[in-house]
């Protein structure tokens, strides 16, 4: 008898390249994404520390959700892939059709949330005035593209499925394109204008105000309709989907597919914005321990963060990888290309660590000048090393388990290992130390607490994987209805 051993690595040398042919791409995608907000954030601080404030604390507010819509919307992924392996095309239409209508449901009330609810979250959060005022003005402006932006994701999921995964990198880089010359002209106005172009421009072009916060929230909003109409574009003309005529005889609202949607996508907002806010509320904590805390914290989280984007698209193309072959009716073979996803994140996690280990000090040099935050930032690199694996580990076991359908778990194991383990338990090692034989650690005992919430998330999720995959295999669980 064939060891399962023996079959993963038959697997590994079919699978390896499919799967990274999805997931880089998908990497791209995050990068670009992840690069508008840097604009923001470069742009309108050289303009002013109140607009550079403002756009940091309503990019706190819509981020969150955006990302819960986002995860929700994602649920349309393992759906669709697993109606493609099994041949059963003529059900993607209607299923994507209902995901657009949870996506214009959910890009609605995220807009009415931030046109209604910002000022009293701003004055229990006591946000200076003048702050709070410019916040508000930026979140008025984005919440108009929330919509814009959750059709583009409903669109992806779908695209994302059919693994058809470039369209999102190279739509979420006209965005980029977008959104940068916008942010000049409404940011800087007509003075930005004339002192790139000089004085030659119109008088009238000249005169343009300098919008600050204002201006960066409708450039954001610009590109997100800009992200989402080329989405729709790209989706009614490309033959790429062959025969899934997506635009044809619109499919109203149905409860029973919007339901099934909505339980494989909701577990999926609520883990994203479970960790997204883990993040928030860490950085509002170690908020007293000084400036050079909080500086080194942000370098060391913004650097890292660029580095997980290839473990998270690693996890998104798993999804797509393993619900196809659901899909097809091979569980066995489901569960092979499961496990051969995580030694490839666990090869991406060794690679990722050894990035950090050469390239630290110059990278960190490229963030700031002070060597006290420099020394203080190296310090939890070192740290951020120890957690590469289980941070990829964690996002493609978590993958894989929604190539099944498997979400609902995730949502658990990630309130219990993020907030619980992560949060309570650095907290506890930041402000009180280890019951009196270890003094508290500060933003140390903070980053040991997020070493220890994903390890237990990879433990529990790994876990959970193999009970179900291999319950799947010998038929003790059935293969999820597409």
């Amino acid at each position: 008898m064939v060891s399962f051993a023996s079959r993963l690595l038959a697997t590994s040398r079919q699978e390896t390249r499919p799967l990274m042919r999805l997931a880089l791409p998908i990497c791209g995608a995050q990068l670009a994404q992840a690069g508008m907000s840097v604009s923001d954030v470069m742009m309108t601080g050289r303009l002013s520390a109140t607009d550079l404030a403002a756009v940091s604390v309503g990019s706190s507010l819509w981020m969150p959700l955006m990302l819960f819509m986002t995860g929700t919307l994602m649920g349309l992924t393992p759906v669709v892939a697993q109606l493609l392996g099994g041949g059963r095309t003529a059900g993607i239409r209607p299923s994507v059709h209902q995901a657009l209508w949870i996506a214009l449901a959910l890009g609605m009330v995220a807009a009415v949330l931030l046109w209604f609810t910002v000022m009293p979250i701003f004055r229990l959060m006591t946000v200076p005035e003048e702050v709070a005022g410019r916040a508000a003005a930026y979140l008025a402006a984005v919440a108009l593209g929330m919509p814009g932006v959750a059709l583009f994701q409903a669109l992806r999921a779908f695209s994302d499925g059919m693994n058809h995964t470039r369209p999102s990198l190279w739509i979420s880089l006209v965005g980029l394109g977008v959104n940068v010359p916008c942010n000049f002209v409404l940011i800087y106005g007509g003075a930005g204008l004339t002192g790139l172009f000089g004085n030659w421009l119109p008088g009238s072009v000249q005169g343009l105000p300098a919008l600050g916060a204002l201006g960066c929230g409708i450039a954001t909003a610009i590109s997100m309709w800009v992200m989402g109409l080329a989405m729709i574009a790209y989706t009614r003309h490309s033959r790429a989907y062959g025969e899934v005529a997506l635009w044809h005889s619109p499919t109203p609202p149905r409860g029973p597919l919007i339901g099934e949607l909505l339980h494989v996508g909701v577990p999926i907002g609520v883990a994203i914005f479970v960790e997204v806010t883990l993040f928030t509320l860490i950085a509002l904590f170690i908020a007293s321990l000084g400036e050079v805390t909080v500086a080194a914290h942000q370098v060391a989280l913004n650097y890292t963060s660029i580095l997980f984007m290839l473990p998270l698209s690693l996890g998104m193309a798993l999804t797509v990888r393993v619900g196809n072959t659901l899909g097809q009716g091979r569980p066995d073979a489901a569960r092979l290309v499961a496990w051969h996803g995580i030694l490839v994140a666990l090869a991406v996690a060794g690679l990722n660590s050894l990035l950090l280990w050469l390239t630290a000090e110059p990278v960190i040099g490229l963030y700031t000048h002070d060597s006290e935050v420099q020394r203080l930032t190296l310090t939890l690199v070192g740290l951020a090393m120890l957690y590469q694996v289980s941070d990829a580990l964690q996002v493609n076991l978590a993958g894989a388990l929604r190539g099944y359908k498997d979400t609902r778990i995730i949502m658990l194991i990630t309130l219990l290992a993020y907030w619980l383990v992560g949060l309570g338990g650095g907290h506890w090692l930041g402000a009180h130390g280890l019951f009196g034989w270890i003094a508290p650690l500060g933003v140390h005992g903070y980053w040991i607490g997020l070493i220890a919430g994903l390890t237990t998330a990879a433990l529990l999720l790994g876990e959970r994987l193999r009970r179900i995959s291999k319950a799947m295999t010998h038929g003790q669980i059935e293969i999820p209805a597409g």
